[in-house]
Formats: C-alpha cells, structure tokens, sequence
C-alpha cells in the first residue's frame, strides 16, 4: 500500500492548502523542508524537523549581540526609529513598551531608556516572566524573533491584545524572496529559523487581528492597534 504524503497546516492561518516548496541540500540544515501556505504565503519548516528548546538555547548562548556594539546598536536602530517618529511629541516617561525575545541582553531596552521611555524585557528562556505578557502596553517591538517562533498565531493571539488603542507592533524580521534566491539565501541556514513571513503574510496578520498595516520596510514591519487591548 502506498502512503498518502505528509501535509502540514500553516502555523499562522491554519489553512491546509500547504505544499512542499524546498528541500535545503546544505548543512546544517541538509533535508529540512519549508511549506508554503497558498492562502497567507508564509514559508515554514514542519514541526519533525525543529530542534528541542535545549538545542535551540544552546545556538542563542552562542549569539553575541552586545548592548554596547556599536554594528549591534545601529541594526536595532531601524525597530527603534519608528517608536521614536510615531510618538513624537508625547512626553517619553508615560509610554510603556514591551521588548519581545529579548535575548540575554536586552539591547533595545537600553536604547530605549537613552530616550527616557521604559520597556520590560520577555524571553522563554532569558526573561520568563509571562505576568509581563497579561498587561498592557503603547508598543511592543520584537527584532529577529518572529523567524524563531514555531506557533506564530498563539503569539500574536497573545501579544495583540496586549496592545493599548493606537498602540504599535513592531516587528523586524527578514522576508524570503522568490525560491531561486531563498535556496540560496544564508538566513535559512541557522536551524533555528523556522518560519518566513511574506507581505501577503502580514496583510493577513492585520485583517484577522484588526491591525493597521502602516510601514513595511525590508525587515522592519509596524502595524498599529485599532482595537480596544484587554
């Protein structure tokens, strides 16, 4: 008897309609698939081919993103200027944000105080305080993270509401281009990127979650709450 082939849902939208896009001959990753969702266009890699969360902490204790790099500072510069611009002229010590997987040293909250405004860090594996995650905020920025996320619509279901009305969600993260460049692109190459996001993605982030989709840069996307929060 022959097997019917292997399907995976989307992690974002949940739709079926998934088909194999890639199969990656490099190491590390030699063999890992990615999927794509005809529906929202997300790029993802099925759930048999994630690393455990002891082998994913593992590769971030290797990062050395240092709060005071300068090269680190100025790639965190790009989530932190929106902040700035959208609320420009609003006294800085009465917003509150939210830096989400914020890693072992929490870079951006740094920056972000140099400019009077106060930010709480969250991590799973560094900043495990999910109380954090059950208040509200007038921003939430989360740079690099998204790629890692292997339930991206439980995250966004969770860090949504968290918004205050006309609050931001800002999210930097690298985008996949057509498959000849993503077979080639050196992004995929860390086993800890699972999931690609695409414009068509993040369209059907703000319909379904009632976002304005106000700037999309190369990997930096800001949409803005038009609901009411928690």
């Amino acid at each position: 008897m022959i097997s019917e082939p292997t399907l995976y849902s989307c992690p974002l939208c949940a739709s079926q309609r998934t088909d194999l896009w890639h199969r990656d001959q490099r190491r590390p990753v030699a063999g890992r698939e990615y999927w794509q969702c005809s529906n929202c266009d997300l790029v993802f890699v099925p759930k048999p081919f994630h690393l455990d969360d002891q082998a994913e902490k593992a590769i971030y204790d290797l990062h050395q993103n240092e709060p005071d790099d300068e090269g680190y500072r100025r790639f965190l510069s790009r989530a932190l200027a929106p902040i700035l611009r959208y609320f420009i002229g609003r006294d800085p010590e009465t917003l509150r944000g939210l830096d989400f997987g914020c890693g072992p040293g929490p870079a951006l909250t740094g920056m972000l105080s140099e400019h009077q405004i106060t930010c709480a860090n969250y991590d799973p594996f560094y900043f495990n305080h999910p109380e954090r995650l059950e208040q509200r905020y007038d921003f939430i920025v989360s740079t690099e993270v998204f790629e890692h996320l292997s339930q991206p619509y439980q995250v966004l279901q969770r860090l949504v509401p968290c918004l205050n009305a006309g609050g931001l969600l800002v999210i930097m993260t690298q985008r996949p281009r057509d498959l000849t460049a993503f077979s080639r692109w050196g992004y995929t190459l860390d086993p800890t990127h699972i999931t690609f996001f695409r414009e068509a993605s993040f369209n059907w982030i703000a319909h379904h979650f009632q976002l304005e989709l106000i700037e999309m840069e190369r990997d930096v996307v800001v949409f803005r709450s038009i609901g009411q929060g928690k």
